[in-house]
């Protein structure tokens, strides 16, 4: 019964990650583990600002976490070396060097990415040492295992993670700005 019951709960609620990598500093560590919400985005979309764990683009038995940067309907470009949403500058006090962006294969400096139905920009929040879209593109939703909702170790950091729903929004102070 024990057994069941794990099964359901890792097959179909949680699933534990552990963080690899630097690519989330300074809000993951290298060697952190959290746990992956896996049935909220079946009631709804993932949102800008969530924490994502997804499969990798070029690898599906590799997972990544990232955090959301622009849903379906948005247009990303990276610009001087900022991210714009929608034409607007992003302002996010969450990540590493603010204001420093790094250009890749798929979001080119100047060149505006349109995302459609289905799709994801993701990145980092170190976005100096991040593999991201910027770099193999978009995540299609079917990809996305879950939400990170909770950090488990190491026992100091222990608890749910904060908030993120809302944290890109056009609305939220961290949000985008005028130029």
């Amino acid at each position: 019964m024990s057994l069941a019951i794990f099964a359901v709960v890792y097959l179909f609620l949680f699933q534990p990650h552990q963080v690899e990598g630097r690519s989330m500093v300074p809000n993951f560590q290298n060697g952190e583990y959290i746990l992956t919400d896996k049935i909220s985005y079946r009631f709804h979309e993932p949102e800008r600002g969530d924490v994502v764990v997804f499969h990798s683009p070029q690898d599906a038995r590799i997972d990544f976490i990232k955090r959301v940067i622009g849903v379906p309907g948005d247009s990303v470009e990276v610009r001087q070396g900022y991210v714009y949403l929608n034409n607007q500058k992003l302002e996010e006090a969450f990540i590493n060097e603010p204001g420093r962006v790094s250009q890749g294969r798929f979001l080119r400096e100047g060149v505006v990415a349109e995302i459609p139905d289905g799709q994801y920009a993701v990145m980092g929040d170190n976005r100096l040492h991040s593999s991201d879209s910027r770099e193999w593109g978009l995540v299609s939703g079917e990809m996305i295992v879950g939400r990170a909702f909770f950090r488990y170790w190491p026992m100091p950091a222990f608890g749910v993670l904060a908030t993120t729903e809302g944290e890109l929004s056009m609305e939220s102070v961290l949000g985008v700005v005028s130029d």
